[in-house]
């Protein structure tokens, strides 16, 4: 299963496309659409941005999986994100976007997961690895 140093530098690998690219390349992976996600640490306060792919979008509203590649802790964005769910947003040729972060309801969750899983069966692959329920964020329009 990937390290948190590993997570870390294809993290910065990935943003290194997108720049050297001038933004060509790098907004997809497996398919699926890319986004930098800003959390606010819950320590330090400061902005932490990760690069994650969004497997099921309906409407404004964005759905990420917080897999950690099936580790058996939760990613630390998705820890930032349950201290302060305000989140910032950027995606391939749309501006910035102020959004709020929550965990789907379990109901949500019961609807959303085969769609995810349907599409992308790394994410049932990544549940089968671990005894935590992988959980779904929604991301929704701030304003």
């Amino acid at each position: 299963m990937p390290s948190d140093g590993y997570l870390k530098t294809m993290n910065r690998l990935h943003r290194g496309v997108l720049a050297i690219s001038r933004g060509r390349l790098g907004w997809t992976a497996a398919k699926m659409p890319v986004l930098q996600l800003t959390t606010t640490g819950r320590r330090s306060g400061l902005p932490r941005s990760v690069m994650l792919t969004s497997p099921h979008q309906e409407g404004d509203r964005i759905v990420i999986v917080a897999s950690k590649g099936g580790e058996d802790t939760h990613p630390a964005w998705f820890l930032n994100l349950q201290a302060n769910p305000e989140v910032v947003v950027s995606m391939r040729d749309q501006p910035e976007r102020r959004m709020t972060a929550r965990v789907a309801s379990p109901e949500e969750r019961d609807r959303l997961w085969p769609i995810v899983t349907g599409s992308y069966a790394n994410y049932a692959g990544y549940q089968d690895r671990t005894d935590r329920q992988i959980p779904l964020v929604l991301l929704n329009p701030a304003d």
